[in-house]
Protein backbone atom coordinates (compact mmCIF):
# COMPACT_ATOMS: atom_id res chain seq x y z
CA UNK A 1 0.00 0.00 0.00
CA UNK A 2 1.12 3.53 -0.89
CA UNK A 3 1.98 6.05 1.16
CA UNK A 4 -1.14 8.69 1.80
CA UNK A 5 -1.23 11.88 2.70
CA UNK A 6 -4.48 11.99 3.94
CA UNK A 7 -5.80 10.60 7.08
CA UNK A 8 -6.75 7.44 7.59
CA UNK A 9 -9.08 6.34 10.38
CA UNK A 10 -7.99 3.71 12.68
CA UNK A 11 -9.78 3.30 16.04
CA UNK A 12 -6.59 2.81 18.38
CA UNK A 13 -8.20 2.40 21.36
CA UNK A 14 -10.39 -0.21 20.05
CA UNK A 15 -7.62 -2.09 18.89
CA UNK A 16 -6.33 -1.50 22.25
CA UNK A 17 -9.23 -2.69 24.39
CA UNK A 18 -9.45 -5.67 22.06
CA UNK A 19 -5.46 -6.64 23.03
CA UNK A 20 -6.25 -6.21 26.32
CA UNK A 21 -9.36 -7.70 26.61
CA UNK A 22 -6.97 -11.16 25.51
CA UNK A 23 -4.90 -10.01 28.24
CA UNK A 24 -7.81 -10.44 30.88
CA UNK A 25 -9.02 -13.71 29.27
CA UNK A 26 -5.04 -14.96 29.83
CA UNK A 27 -4.99 -13.77 33.27
CA UNK A 28 -8.21 -15.97 33.84
CA UNK A 29 -6.81 -18.99 32.61
CA UNK A 30 -3.49 -18.58 34.32
CA UNK A 31 -6.03 -18.60 37.85
CA UNK A 32 -7.51 -21.78 36.49
CA UNK A 33 -4.04 -23.24 36.20
CA UNK A 34 -3.41 -22.62 39.66
CA UNK A 35 -6.21 -24.42 41.54
CA UNK A 36 -6.57 -27.53 42.61
CA UNK A 37 -7.22 -30.54 40.03
CA UNK A 38 -6.71 -28.17 37.04
CA UNK A 39 -6.32 -29.50 33.71
CA UNK A 40 -3.03 -27.85 33.04
CA UNK A 41 -2.33 -29.26 29.68
CA UNK A 42 -5.67 -28.16 28.10
CA UNK A 43 -5.17 -24.47 30.00
CA UNK A 44 -1.71 -23.94 28.73
CA UNK A 45 -3.35 -24.55 25.64
CA UNK A 46 -5.65 -21.91 25.65
CA UNK A 47 -3.25 -19.89 26.58
CA UNK A 48 -0.91 -20.33 24.15
CA UNK A 49 -3.72 -19.46 21.81
CA UNK A 50 -4.71 -16.59 23.12
CA UNK A 51 -1.20 -15.42 23.34
CA UNK A 52 -1.30 -16.18 19.26
CA UNK A 53 -4.45 -14.10 19.11
CA UNK A 54 -2.80 -11.33 20.94
CA UNK A 55 0.31 -11.68 18.68
CA UNK A 56 -1.78 -11.22 15.43
CA UNK A 57 -3.38 -7.64 17.15
CA UNK A 58 -0.14 -6.20 18.08
CA UNK A 59 1.50 -6.90 14.40
CA UNK A 60 -2.38 -4.95 13.28
CA UNK A 61 -1.17 -2.20 15.54
CA UNK A 62 2.18 -2.08 14.88
CA UNK A 63 1.28 -1.89 10.43
CA UNK A 64 -1.62 0.74 11.13
CA UNK A 65 0.67 2.68 12.82
CA UNK A 66 3.25 2.69 10.33
CA UNK A 67 0.73 3.39 7.93
CA UNK A 68 -1.65 6.25 9.28
CA UNK A 69 -0.30 10.01 8.78
CA UNK A 70 -2.50 11.58 11.75
CA UNK A 71 -2.45 9.62 14.99
CA UNK A 72 -4.72 10.38 18.68
CA UNK A 73 -1.67 9.80 21.15
CA UNK A 74 2.01 10.01 19.99
CA UNK A 75 3.55 7.70 17.70
CA UNK A 76 5.79 6.61 20.46
CA UNK A 77 2.96 6.22 23.54
CA UNK A 78 0.79 3.80 20.71
CA UNK A 79 4.18 1.98 20.35
CA UNK A 80 4.89 1.47 24.55
CA UNK A 81 1.23 0.84 24.73
CA UNK A 82 0.96 -1.73 22.01
CA UNK A 83 4.51 -3.76 23.28
CA UNK A 84 3.54 -3.16 27.16
CA UNK A 85 0.44 -5.21 26.03
CA UNK A 86 2.19 -7.43 24.21
CA UNK A 87 5.26 -7.87 26.66
CA UNK A 88 2.65 -8.78 29.37
CA UNK A 89 0.71 -11.82 27.58
CA UNK A 90 4.40 -13.07 26.44
CA UNK A 91 4.74 -12.82 30.88
CA UNK A 92 1.50 -14.98 31.68
CA UNK A 93 2.24 -17.10 28.90
CA UNK A 94 5.72 -18.04 29.92
CA UNK A 95 4.01 -18.95 33.70
CA UNK A 96 1.87 -20.96 32.56
CA UNK A 97 4.46 -22.94 30.46
CA UNK A 98 6.82 -23.36 33.58
CA UNK A 99 3.57 -24.57 35.14
CA UNK A 100 2.70 -26.88 32.33
CA UNK A 101 6.59 -28.13 31.78
CA UNK A 102 7.51 -28.74 35.85
CA UNK A 103 3.91 -29.89 37.06
CA UNK A 104 3.93 -28.87 40.71
CA UNK A 105 3.43 -32.14 43.24
CA UNK A 106 0.74 -29.08 45.48
CA UNK A 107 -0.16 -26.09 45.14
CA UNK A 108 0.73 -23.23 46.89
CA UNK A 109 -1.14 -20.46 48.11
CA UNK A 110 0.27 -17.44 47.61
CA UNK A 111 1.16 -18.56 44.29
CA UNK A 112 -2.65 -18.61 43.96
CA UNK A 113 -2.95 -15.45 45.02
CA UNK A 114 -0.42 -13.77 43.24
CA UNK A 115 -2.19 -14.87 39.77
CA UNK A 116 -5.33 -13.40 40.99
CA UNK A 117 -3.03 -10.02 41.73
CA UNK A 118 -2.05 -10.10 38.31
CA UNK A 119 -5.83 -10.49 37.06
CA UNK A 120 -6.80 -7.44 38.68
CA UNK A 121 -4.12 -5.51 37.96
CA UNK A 122 -4.80 -6.29 33.84
CA UNK A 123 -8.54 -5.36 34.62
CA UNK A 124 -7.75 -2.06 35.68
CA UNK A 125 -5.18 -1.34 33.14
CA UNK A 126 -8.37 -2.25 30.46
CA UNK A 127 -10.06 0.27 33.05
CA UNK A 128 -7.51 3.26 32.89
CA UNK A 129 -7.44 2.56 28.38
CA UNK A 130 -11.45 2.90 28.74
CA UNK A 131 -10.83 6.30 30.23
CA UNK A 132 -7.86 7.20 27.93
CA UNK A 133 -9.94 6.88 25.23
CA UNK A 134 -12.35 9.48 26.71
CA UNK A 135 -9.72 11.71 27.87
CA UNK A 136 -10.89 10.72 31.55
CA UNK A 137 -8.09 10.43 34.23
CA UNK A 138 -8.13 7.09 36.24
CA UNK A 139 -6.62 7.34 39.64
CA UNK A 140 -8.48 4.98 41.80
CA UNK A 141 -7.30 1.93 39.20
CA UNK A 142 -3.49 3.28 39.34
CA UNK A 143 -3.79 2.69 43.21
CA UNK A 144 -5.49 -0.13 42.89
CA UNK A 145 -2.64 -1.48 40.52
CA UNK A 146 0.14 -0.26 43.19
CA UNK A 147 -1.46 -1.30 45.79
CA UNK A 148 -1.68 -4.91 43.99
CA UNK A 149 2.11 -4.54 42.99
CA UNK A 150 2.96 -4.16 47.03
CA UNK A 151 1.19 -7.22 48.40
CA UNK A 152 2.12 -9.28 45.60
CA UNK A 153 6.25 -8.49 46.57
CA UNK A 154 5.27 -9.35 50.09
CA UNK A 155 3.24 -12.54 48.53
CA UNK A 156 6.79 -13.27 46.69
CA UNK A 157 8.36 -12.90 49.92
CA UNK A 158 6.64 -14.97 51.70
CA UNK A 159 6.04 -17.62 48.91
CA UNK A 160 9.73 -17.69 48.78
CA UNK A 161 10.39 -17.87 52.38
CA UNK A 162 7.90 -20.97 52.79
CA UNK A 163 10.03 -22.61 49.96
CA UNK A 164 13.32 -22.73 51.74
CA UNK A 165 11.93 -23.16 55.39
CA UNK A 166 11.12 -26.79 54.99
CA UNK A 167 13.13 -30.09 56.05
CA UNK A 168 14.96 -31.36 52.94
CA UNK A 169 14.37 -35.22 52.85
CA UNK A 170 14.88 -36.17 49.73
CA UNK A 171 15.92 -35.20 46.58
CA UNK A 172 11.94 -34.93 45.13
CA UNK A 173 11.89 -31.98 47.91
CA UNK A 174 15.13 -30.03 46.10
CA UNK A 175 13.70 -30.19 43.07
CA UNK A 176 10.20 -29.30 43.96
CA UNK A 177 12.22 -25.79 45.57
CA UNK A 178 13.35 -25.85 42.04
CA UNK A 179 10.17 -25.99 40.19
CA UNK A 180 8.32 -22.94 42.43
CA UNK A 181 11.90 -20.80 41.99
CA UNK A 182 11.43 -20.70 38.74
CA UNK A 183 7.62 -20.57 38.47
CA UNK A 184 7.93 -17.62 41.20
CA UNK A 185 10.36 -16.00 39.00
CA UNK A 186 8.18 -16.02 35.99
CA UNK A 187 5.12 -14.71 38.11
CA UNK A 188 7.20 -11.73 39.44
CA UNK A 189 8.12 -10.88 35.87
CA UNK A 190 4.38 -11.02 34.61
CA UNK A 191 3.80 -8.44 37.59
CA UNK A 192 6.40 -5.95 36.75
CA UNK A 193 5.12 -5.91 33.43
CA UNK A 194 1.27 -5.25 33.86
CA UNK A 195 2.78 -2.29 36.86
CA UNK A 196 4.69 -0.91 33.72
CA UNK A 197 2.05 -0.72 31.44
CA UNK A 198 -0.02 1.42 34.28
CA UNK A 199 2.73 3.52 34.49
CA UNK A 200 3.08 4.43 30.53
CA UNK A 201 -0.92 4.57 30.24
CA UNK A 202 -0.26 6.93 33.68
CA UNK A 203 1.95 9.37 31.74
CA UNK A 204 -0.01 9.42 28.76
CA UNK A 205 -2.97 10.42 30.57
CA UNK A 206 -0.90 13.11 32.03
CA UNK A 207 0.72 14.30 29.01
CA UNK A 208 -2.73 14.20 27.34
CA UNK A 209 -4.83 16.05 30.33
Amino acid sequence: MGFSLFPRTVKFFTLFEEQNRKLQKAAGHLCSLFEDGADTEDVCKLVNIIESEGNAISRNIARELSLTFITPLDREDIHDINVSQEDILNAIKAVSTRMGVHEPSRMRYPAKKLTHNIRGMVEETGTMLKNLARNKTADSSMERIRWLKYESETLLLVGIGELYDCDVKDFGTILEIVKWSHIYDRIESAVDRVDTLGDILEGVMLKNA
